[in-house]
């Protein structure tokens, strides 16, 4: 991410509501080491409201990345630790009985928190995935026949292993769709590693992150965002790069016909629209460059584009696909 101190808004507002983003940015750092395109994936999701779906191997800082990013801005934290015998109610809550008043009362489950962490999402079966999904798209949950508001902002950032596939149950397309970005998360350089070593290898206590922002500032910049500028012709751009990954042939890709499932949703479209905001935001910006779709297109799409059993064989992921649709349609 570039330096918030290095850049000019061209807005004052902007700049204003912006000003702490660096200051967060350099606290997540503090306590995680490299994992730059997690930590920008977090702020961009932060930014936006938009639900996060990280993947990658155990070890990687998934977990306490997310607790750093609660923990820097005030936010209420819990993690789920989603399993096959998990219950919807041990997400939502459940209504308890008083038998000496003869009344019930609601209990509130972990779902009630700026910050879910939904560890290893995948492992729950359809009826807790259910409950997940409505608080995702609703910000509200159901307890007892009776709707209950989330705390603002409300954020679910969900983790799966793409490995181990034993016990596990595929999330529906429905679901996935809700996510605005889907990053995968690497390993660390051999430099990078070796200063995790330095700093994590130890008996004593692993650094806390800085509180330095409040989620006042995170609901205004939210409102800041939708004051960047995005050109008409940067608006075609991205219809036309969702609408590729459902017709190839359209933009000359008939090598792929027949190579990809399903394409990206229109929800995809407005993801990629406010992203692409939200990054030019992170750089300094009041405008959206082509760079800023592109940078973000990736994370926003893959997802949400489905190879066909052939393309898998020929080992056509997602990643690539989205890949050729980003090197062939053209930019403005």
């Amino acid at each position: 991410m570039t330096s918030m101190e290095s850049q000019s808004y061209a807005n004052a507002a902007a700049a204003r509501e912006g000003a702490f983003l660096g200051d967060l940015t350099r606290a997540l750092h503090e306590v995680i080491i490299g994992q730059d395109e997690l930590v920008h994936g977090l702020l961009i999701g932060l930014l936006t409201g938009g639900h996060v779906l990280l993947e990658g191997v155990p070890g990687l800082a998934k977990s306490l990345a997310v607790s750093s990013l609660a923990g820097a801005v005030h936010g209420s934290f819990r993690r789920i630790q989603f399993t096959p015998d998990l219950l919807p109610s041990d997400l939502v809550g459940t209504e308890i009985y008083n038998a000496r008043e003869g009344t019930f009362s609601v209990r509130k489950g972990p779902l009630f928190a700026n910050f879910v962490l939904a560890d290893e999402v995948n492992r729950a079966p359809a009826k807790v995935q259910s409950a997940l999904l409505e608080s995702m798209q609703e910000h509200q949950v159901s307890i007892g026949g009776e709707s209950f508001a989330l705390p603002a902002p409300f954020l679910v950032l969900a983790t799966q292993n793409p490995l181990e596939q034993e016990g596990t149950y595929p999330l529906p397309e429905a679901q996935l769709d809700r996510f605005a970005l889907k990053l995968v998360v690497r390993y660390p350089s051999k430099e990078e590693e070796l200063r995790v070593l330095e700093r994590m290898a130890k008996t004593e206590n692993a650094p806390k992150v800085r509180a330095v922002a409040t989620l006042e500032q995170i609901v205004a910049a939210r409102a800041a965002i939708d004051t960047v500028k995005l050109d008409p012709r940067l608006r075609e751009y991205i219809v036309s790069l969702v609408h590729a990954t459902r017709e190839p042939a359209s933009v000359g890709l008939k090598e792929l016909v027949g190579r990809i499932r399903y394409g990206a949703s229109p929800r995809a479209t407005i993801w990629l629209a406010l992203t692409s905001r939200a990054n030019a935001f992170l750089d300094g910006r009041d405008f959206v460059t082509p760079a800023d779709i592109k940078r973000i297109a990736p994370d926003v799409l893959r997802h949400r584009v489905v190879p066909t059993y052939e393309a898998e064989a020929e080992g056509l992921t997602s990643d690539k696909l989205v890949a050729r649709v980003l090197e062939t349609v053209a930019v403005p």
